[in-house]
């Protein structure tokens, strides 16, 4: 049930769609400057999505794969772009 305290934002995908609703005060507490809701939840996915590949390549069970270490450096390349920095240099987590 979406009410005043939260936020409803519609994904859209090459493969289908979903719907995600959260606290709207989660979404106000992460938003910098006049970002809208979709660039919050936006950064967030980007964010976590990075943290994701970075513990499944430096952090996982025996060495990654080749594939595994590509999508890495694709992802983090785009986090680069996003964000103006490194992962390293955002989480202080640089290895």
């Amino acid at each position: 049930m979406v009410d005043s305290q939260t936020i409803a934002l519609d994904i859209d995908g090459p493969d289908g769609d979903d719907e995600l609703t959260l606290p709207a005060a989660l979404v106000d507490m992460f938003a910098e400057g006049d970002e809208n809701a979709a660039e919050v939840v936006g950064d967030l996915a980007m964010i976590n999505a990075a943290q994701q590949v970075h513990a499944a390549v430096a952090h996982g069970q025996g060495e990654p794969s080749a594939e595994l270490e590509a999508l890495e450096t694709a992802l983090m390349d785009l986090f680069e772009e996003r964000f103006g920095q490194t992962f390293g240099e955002m989480t202080g987590h640089d290895h």
